[in-house]
């Protein structure tokens, strides 16, 4: 079972406090005792002297009733028991106790052990006053105080006395007071010092108690409360009041350690955030390559298959196109053959078409290059098809950047480009829209963007969108060719073609050719 910090100092401190407590009523009791026992001791000191002299003066006038009478007067006092007197033998010559007269102490009774606690009788300073503390018969505890009576010069020269001068104590004096009334009082006093004893431990252990939970267990339950948020995830937790004191500078190393893992928690979500982009874009950037490396494969294969059919059919299609005309020509023709031998010589010449398409797309042509500008030609382009019909509804803002410097291409082929891209545009909305043409340098290249307000393409499209033969128009509208030679021509300037596209919003074509592109290999 767990014990709170608050327990442990509570109940170390009740300890604490209850033990000096406990002494602390102990040597109060203890010194009320001796206090009360020393003030009646000095009452007795005083009382015997008082008598020794009454009795000495009584004597000395030689009336020894009226001594007598007058200690019987005064052991009637309140508190007083027994006053007696006896010689050094131990003969009680007077005793308030009347059976006593006449009778011997007992040397090792309490009244004589103080001078008789060896052999032979040892006399001490004949001017102290002997006390001791006893029980009597009736269970009641009694203070007996003993005094020497000395010999005076007035007693040895006295005709009504016969002692010597030698002798030194002519006989004791004894008297037994009562301790009761003493007793009540330091059972009173007592009571009192454990009365206060207990009222100040109770009150003692609520104020350390109540200091305690304001300036321990408070800040203690506070830190405590704010670690557990902490350990939650909530690294915003601080300590608010901030004491000027040891939990105070554990308040502020806490705020600084919340602070430190919140920042720490925060570049690593900013790293994690940003290294998820990363790894999105490069992935991205893995996948374009991949089409690219696809692409380029099957304009590869394209290119041998094209070879092929360059030697295999071309020849071929050239011997039935010239003999198809020359037959077409001679006049002995019947006329009804005229029709099919225009129609031979059209499909040739549409078989011819397809062959220098395919060559144009396997990279076989030559580039005529020499430094053009983008927008040149872009404009030229515009001007061609802005008649087309496609193109009645289209609103064409062009947005060149001014000054754009010249590349190195070969414009009629990237005029082909440029007619080609904007032709579908002008076909993907029939309904009309805008079509944006925008320019720009960036580093070392020119970007032209071509963006529509069309229907959008579908990314299964996209991914096949430069494939030869690849068409979304039907046979009798396209061949499929148009968009897989842009992308060889793109590719052999050294320049790269994307499609971005979304459906219902429309699909942007972004041209990229370099500056120089000796620069661009040589890179």
């Amino acid at each position: 079972m767990k014990i709170k910090l608050a327990t442990k100092l509570n109940v170390s401190r009740s300890l604490i406090l209850l033990v000096t407590m406990i002494v602390f009523a102990y040597l109060c009791i203890t010194s009320l005792e001796k206090m009360y026992l020393n003030e009646a001791i000095a009452d007795a000191d005083t009382l015997s002297e008082t008598i020794i002299r009454s009795v000495n003066y009584h004597m000395l006038e030689d009336d020894l009733d009226r001594a007598y009478h007058m200690i019987e007067e005064i052991s009637e006092h309140e508190g007083i028991e027994t006053i007696r007197f006896f010689n050094h033998d131990g003969l009680i010559n007077f005793s308030t106790e009347k059976n006593e007269v006449g009778t011997f102490l007992d040397p090792n009774a309490e009244d004589c052990n103080w001078c008789h606690y060896q052999t032979p009788v040892v006399m001490e300073d004949p001017d102290a006053i002997h006390t001791r503390t006893f029980t009597n018969s009736a269970g009641n505890k009694v203070l007996g105080v003993t005094k020497d009576i000395l010999n005076e010069p007035s007693c040895s020269t006295a005709q009504c006395h016969v002692h010597s001068e030698d002798d030194v104590i002519l006989g004791v004096l004894d008297i037994h007071i009562s301790l009761e009334k003493m007793e009540a009082q330091v059972l009173s006093a007592r009571n009192g010092v454990i009365a206060f004893t207990i009222a100040m431990i109770f009150t003692l252990a609520i104020c350390l108690n109540l200091l305690i939970n304001r300036l321990i267990n408070r800040p203690v339950v506070e830190l405590l409360e704010h670690t557990r948020a902490v350990a939650r995830g909530d690294l915003a937790s601080r300590v608010e009041r901030v004491r000027n004191d040891e939990f105070g500078e554990l308040a502020e190393a806490f705020n600084d350690m919340t602070y430190n893992l919140e920042v720490a928690h925060d570049e690593l979500t900013d790293w994690g955030n940003t290294l998820e982009h990363k790894v999105e874009e490069r992935t991205k950037e893995i996948k374009q390559m991949q089409s690219k490396l696809v692409q380029s494969a099957k304009l590869a294969a394209l290119g041998e298959l094209v070879a092929g059919i360059a030697h295999e059919i071309n020849n071929p299609l050239t011997g039935i196109l010239t003999f198809s005309s020359m037959a077409a020509n001679d006049p002995r023709l019947h006329p009804d053959l005229k029709q099919d031998l225009d129609m031979i010589i059209g499909e040739t010449e549409r078989c011819a078409r397809i062959v220098q398409n395919l060559l144009k797309a396997s990279h076989e042509t030559v580039l005529e290059k020499r430094y053009d500008c983008v927008n040149r030609v872009m404009d030229h382009t515009l001007a061609l098809i802005s008649k087309h019909p496609c193109f009645a509804a289209v609103n064409i803002i062009r947005n060149y950047e001014k000054d754009l410097p010249a590349c190195e291409i070969d414009a009629e082929q990237i005029e082909q480009v440029f007619m080609n891209i904007v032709l579908n545009a002008g076909q993907a909305m029939p309904d009309g829209g805008i079509l944006w043409i925008t320019s720009a340098r960036q580093e070392d290249s020119v970007v032209i963007e071509i963006l529509d307000t069309g229907a959008g393409i579908s990314d299964e499209v996209i991914e096949n969108i430069f494939d030869p033969f690849f068409t979304t128009k039907g046979r009798k509208k396209g061949t499929g060719l148009g968009l897989s030679i842009s992308y060889g021509i793109v590719k052999n300037h050294g320049g790269s073609i994307e499609v971005h596209s979304q459906l219902g919003e429309g699909t942007s074509f972004v041209i990229q050719l370099p500056l120089s592109v000796e620069d661009e290999q040589g890179k």
